[in-house]
Formats: structure tokens, C-alpha cells, sequence
């Protein structure tokens, strides 16, 4: 693999990584891959795990999450799924599987960080900390909502989480796009690539490419619009120290427009079905 680009972890320890390009599948891998991941995500700030709407970035990030809970769960509703069986992996705090299951979904979640689980309890909704602990079924419907980007011993976990799919199931995948406007105009400062929680950076062949392994047919995508304006803010942020909003705006807007006729959206949801 060839380097593509060398970055570091502003979110939180500052270290650098680079990134190295896959051409088989046409996508990044982070380098080096930490052995111990825990420590990467152990800080009150990071926002998927906690429910604070303290500053003005955390309440644009739960806004945008409240309007996109609804997006989801019609997305779910929209697929072939008789038997109303979901399994959300990488669940947060379960805002996502409370919205479903009061839609009528039977719902099972994951979630590693033991904070975000005490979260989603909290709710009412009780996660797994592994996907081994999942009783022994089989579900409709699977999702990963930016999620795929951090799992270690992808294949592994790619053949254990397939494996839970009913045939003609719909596995449903979110991650970041690093080929987006974006992502090219913030380079080693663009908040997508999140190294080293994000191990690996998808394009819109290389997921395709990477379950069809699995027996897993692409049937649609669908873009994230409001993820560039998000990123865009953390990527000012990360470049200049400051929270530039009409930049970041600017800059988001421009992302989604060149996207019209690109399909490069700054985050891209993939709809595969088992075959």
C-alpha cells in the first residue's frame, strides 16, 4: 500500500498517523492501528457517546440527530423487512433504537463504551457490550451508523455480523466519504478521518467491493447532507482553532452542490441486501 496522506488525532491526543491507500478496494487504512483503542475514546467531549448540549457545536450535532432519527427509522420502514427485526451496532446512547421501537421494531443494539450503555439504560433501552453476547437469531434489518470505520479485525467482524442476517435481510451501512469536496479541501485537517477511531476510509466502490465477500448485493445509496456542514465545522475548527461557521457553511454547501453530479457526499448511506 502506498502513503496518501499523514494527519493526527486533534480530537483528542494530538499523535500523528498516516494513511495508506488500498488500491485492491479503493480505500485508506490508518497506520499505525493501536492495539489498545479504549484510550482514544475516553473523553467526556466525544460526542457520540454522551447526550451534552453544552456548546454551540454539541447543539448543532443533536439537532441534526434528532432530525436525522426520524430519516432513519423511515429509511428501515421503507425495506422489505416482514419481521420488524432490528439490530443497530455501535448503538450510542439508543436514541436511535428507542425511535424505532416505538415505530414497532424489535430492537437488539451494541455498544462497547460502558458510558453510553449506562445512557441508553437510562432510556429504557438495554445494549449488549458485544456482538457475542447477542442471543442466537437471525434479523431483518442491520445497521452501522458510521460505525464500520471503527471496528478492528473488519473481516472478522464483517463475517460475524453478515452471519446474523436473514436471507433477503438488508444490511444498511453509514461512513464517511474520503473522495467528498470536503475531504479534498481540508485534507489532513478534514474531521472525517477521526484517526486512529477511524480505522479504515471507504469510497463509493470500495464498500461494494468489500461485502460482495459476504453475499451482499448493493442495491442504493443515499447521501448525508448535513454531515459536510458538520465536519466542516470540526475541520475549521481543527485547521484554525476557531469555530468558523460561515466557512464551515460555505464550504458544506459547495460539498453537497458538486455532489449533485459527483454523488461524492461528504457521508454516504449504503443499502445492501443478502442474497
Amino acid at each position: 500500500m502506498s502513503s496518501y496522506l499523514k494527519t493526527k488525532d486533534y480530537f483528542n491526543t494530538q499523535e500523528e498517523f498516516e494513511l495508506l491507500y488500498d488500491s485492491e478496494l479503493d480505500m485508506l487504512v490508518t497506520h499505525p492501528q493501536p492495539s489498545e483503542l479504549d484510550i482514544y475514546y475516553k473523553s467526556e467531549d466525544y460526542i457520540s457517546h454522551s447526550d451534552s448540549r453544552q456548546n454551540l457545536l454539541e447543539k448543532i450535532y443533536h439537532l441534526v440527530k434528532k432530525y436525522n432519527l426520524n430519516r432513519k427509522v423511515r429509511l428501515i420502514d421503507s425495506v422489505n423487512s416482514p419481521g420488524k427485526k432490528l439490530l443497530d451496532i455501535g448503538a450510542g446512547t439508543g436514541d436511535f433504537l428507542l425511535t424505532a421501537k416505538n415505530k414497532n421494531w424489535n430492537i437488539e443494539g451494541v455498544e462497547p463504551n460502558s458510558m453510553a450503555r449506562s445512557k441508553a439504560a437510562g432510556k429504557g433501552i438495554l445494549l449488549h457490550p458485544s456482538i457475542d453476547d447477542i442471543p442466537k437469531t437471525k434479523f431483518d434489518v442491520i445497521t452501522l451508523w458510521h460505525v464500520l470505520e471503527h471496528l478492528p479485525n473488519l473481516d472478522k467482524q464483517l463475517a460475524s455480523i453478515t452471519s446474523l442476517l436473514n436471507d433477503n435481510g438488508n444490511l444498511i451501512v453509514a461512513v464517511p466519504n474520503f473522495k467528498s469536496y470536503d475531504a479534498k479541501r481540508y485534507k489532513t485537517f478534514w474531521a472525517g478521518f477521526d484517526v486512529p477511531r477511524h480505522l479504515w476510509h471507504f469510497s463509493r466502490t470500495a464498500i461494494p467491493l468489500l461485502f460482495n465477500k459476504y453475499n451482499l448485493d448493493l442495491m442504493s445509496t443515499k447521501p448525508m447532507c448535513f454531515d459536510s456542514y458538520y465536519v466542516s465545522l470540526l475541520s475549521e475548527k481543527y485547521k484554525t482553532g476557531k469555530t468558523k461557521l460561515l466557512s464551515a457553511a460555505y464550504t458544506g454547501f459547495i460539498s453537497n452542490i458538486r455532489a449533485l453530479s459527483t454523488k461524492e457526499y461528504s457521508s454516504i448511506i449504503y443499502i445492501l441486501k443478502k442474497a
